[in-house]
């Protein structure tokens, strides 16, 4: 066992503060590596406060996260001292039921994937997260950084690239293709960027238009207010695809209105209360009401090599680990364009 600093929540309504945990000895197939970057997603906010339950504390949280390799295990082929490697937001799986056979891994459901934070690990003990100076995860779960993407850069890709990249791909964006995405927030700004890069006409939907010279330096060609009714009007039949990146509880009427013939409205968000949708909306144009979960390992490191052969990176905040609760204050009042990415160096 080794010890390393890390900053937790002791409870649901205390603020993260700095302690130390405990890291396992490296197996035969594990890798250890020091971690120089923590991405901070809203759902790490969701967890910490118990808005979904079942939190085991203290919990140190961060599943974005980017680093250098220290250690090796006996057996490990894939990685060596030295490399540039990533987590995401689960460390293992039960690896033979169906999904984790065909690679989609975070639908594991024997019984689940193993969260990266907040879950239960082969040896019994809970997980702990990024927001640490270092980690040791099975190689089967660890994803390699391309040189030319930045480790500040990189740790935001493990959660918010691969839900936004995921969908899209499934869906087939490319060319030919209208996406329109709600929400130019954390995930909303790389859906922008990923879209683009794989060649889709790209439609931003926000609420305002305060980010409209934003989300077109981003790669969107237009920018839309939802809080003018006209928009839903002139873009009547428009998508072939919509990624909703937010969690507001929305008029799924109007959204599902927006999409062409055999269109999909993908729900990236989770929404406070049950979504309300009306059969019609679906019903008349044959639209798809679908749902995406990240993305399995082998589809991860496809994005992660995607996104370094089109240059395509998050807009991040780079802060000190005494910031965290700030930030997440921050995260609240929407006020980060467009992702708060921790530097670890004083934890390690």
């Amino acid at each position: 066992m080794s010890t390393v600093s890390a900053y937790a929540a002791p409870s649901a309504s205390e603020p993260l503060t700095k302690t130390t945990i405990t890291r396992r000895d490296v197996g035969p197939h594990d890798v250890a590596f020091d971690i120089h970057f923590a991405g901070i997603c809203h759902s790490d906010i969701h967890t910490v406060r118990g808005e979904w339950g079942g939190v085991q504390y203290p919990l140190v949280p961060g599943h974005e996260i980017a680093g250098i390799v220290t250690e090796v295990g006996s057996e490990v082929s894939r990685y060596k001292v030295g490399d540039r490697v990533g987590v995401g937001c689960f460390v293992d799986s039960c690896r033979e039921c169906e999904f984790c056979l065909a690679g989609e891994e975070q639908y594991c459901n024997n019984p689940g994937m193993v969260g990266t934070y907040n879950g239960v690990g082969r040896d019994g003990q809970p997980t702990q997260g990024g927001y640490s100076g270092a980690i040791v995860v099975d190689e089967n779960y660890v994803l390699s950084i391309p040189d030319s993407i930045p480790l500040d850069k990189a740790a935001p890709l493990l959660c918010a690239g691969i839900t936004t990249y995921s969908p899209l791909r499934h869906w087939n964006a490319g060319p030919g293709t209208n996406v329109a995405v709600i929400g130019l927030g954390g995930l909303g700004h790389l859906a922008v960027k990923i879209a683009a890069a794989m060649g889709a006409q790209v439609t931003v939907l926000s609420q305002s238009l305060k980010k409209m010279e934003d989300g077109l330096r981003l790669g969107a060609s237009e920018y839309y207010a939802t809080s003018d009714p006209d928009t839903f009007k002139k873009l009547s039949g428009s998508f072939d695809l919509i990624i909703n990146t937010v969690s507001a509880n929305l008029d799924m009427g109007d959204y599902l209105g927006l999409l062409k013939l055999d269109g999909t409205l993908v729900e990236l968000g989770m929404p406070e209360k049950p979504m309300e949708v009306p059969a019609g909306a679906l019903i008349f144009g044959r639209r798809r009401l679908s749902g995406s979960l990240i993305g399995g390992i082998a589809e991860t490191q496809e994005m992660l090599n995607f996104c370094a052969d089109h240059d395509v990176t998050p807009e991040i905040e780079v802060i000190e680990p005494d910031y965290i609760n700030d930030a997440y204050e921050r995260v609240l009042a929407s006020d980060v364009r467009y992702r708060f990415v921790i530097n670890t160096e004083s934890l390690r």
